[in-house]
């Protein structure tokens, strides 16, 4: 027969409530009960009834609420937090959705009370749309933010944060010292605060080297591979035409580079090209492109393992749960070269 969680705690020496507590991993049982719980869930092959914790009230799904047309970050995305769903016992709700819906606080709430989800994982513009938190906050929902940023925003929940100022300007640096002064800047959607940070860092880069700050060069749209068609095509048209493009993702990049080609333009002597997050994108264009790589997968594994940290320690008020960061880091490949006239 099946195994019960009484059956393990008779196995263990312990009662059935402490098993529950071990199997949810709270903080308050000591390592040696741990053990022992552990060592008789082994034994039994005891697996939990989530359906079971469901119908008691505990959380056994979490969800994943976006609005971002990078198929390849929502992809990242999804397999990060499902993997650790997987590992740790959760079911996972995906959610897509309209930021800009009039009615996005309604949907957000509608949606979590039909699938009673223990919490959410939320990403850009979602997770940093102060109305969106507010409501959740004041119903009680636990949620994790990845969010785009130096440093945690506040303390009124754990995020995840990723320095993208930083980036931004090591990117542009990187031109600038491969001879580029003519340097574009494409950026993604404006609701998203990357896009801001980015372009904060290229804006610094270019006055701590004494480069004008040229407003033509800078071109706002989407983060998609249409919007780098057209907005390079836009600048190659222009009489003041970049030597370099830094693209704010490496979709905006791949269609940049396709313009580039379609005009006649060679990548990279006649002109730079980077991107950013090291998405598929980034590999499989040729030349492959030089960018800033953003472990988005990991990045989602690891606002999952807080979520479920929060989760399971809702009752313990003296737990609090860290925020992490994540730096990207520059991966230069074939897309980018000296300026001409300038030597390698």
């Amino acid at each position: 027969m099946k195994a019960t969680i009484k059956d393990v705690a008779k196995l263990a020496g312990v009662s059935f409530k402490t098993v529950s507590r071990v199997i949810n991993k709270e903080v308050t049982v000591g390592q040696d009960l741990q053990d022992r719980v552990w060592k008789a869930v082994k034994e039994l092959n005891y697996q939990p009834n989530l359906s079971a914790r469901l119908l008691r009230g505990a959380a056994s799904s979490i969800g994943f609420i976006y609005d971002n047309p990078n198929s390849n970050y929502v992809i990242d995305m999804q397999h990060g937090i499902l993997g650790e769903c997987h590992r740790q016992g959760y079911e996972l709700i995906i959610h897509p959705c309209d930021a800009k819906s009039e009615n996005i606080i309604d949907e957000v709430l509608g949606m979590i009370d039909r699938s009673r989800v223990g919490g959410l994982v939320l990403t850009p513009p979602m997770s940093e749309m102060p109305e969106v938190l507010a409501a959740l906050s004041k119903r009680k929902i636990k949620f994790v933010r990845i969010l785009s940023g130096s440093h945690p925003p506040d303390d009124k929940a754990p995020c995840i944060f990723i320095d993208d100022r930083t980036a931004a300007y090591r990117i542009t640096q990187y031109l600038i010292d491969l001879g580029h002064k003519s340097i574009a800047f494409l950026g993604g959607d404006e609701a998203h605060k990357s896009s801001i940070e980015r372009l904060e860092g290229y804006k610094a880069a270019l006055k701590d080297n004494k480069l004008p700050v040229d407003k033509k060069l800078i071109v706002g749209g989407e983060y998609s591979f249409e919007s780098g068609v057209k907005r390079t095509r836009q600048l190659l048209s222009s009489s003041s035409k970049p030597s370099a493009v830094f693209a704010c993702n490496d979709e905006i990049a791949a269609g940049t580079l396709f313009a580039a080609r379609i005009q006649g333009v060679d990548v990279p002597h006649q002109l730079s090209i980077v991107g950013f997050e090291d998405s598929p994108f980034s590999r499989q264009a040729w030349p492959n492109l030089t960018t800033a790589q953003q472990p988005n997968r990991t990045i989602a594994q690891r606002a999952t393992a807080l979520l479920i940290e929060c989760i399971r320690n809702s009752n313990n008020a003296d737990h609090k749960v860290e925020s992490e960061g994540f730096y990207p880091q520059l991966i230069v490949r074939d897309s980018t070269c000296p300026a001409l006239g300038r030597k390698a």
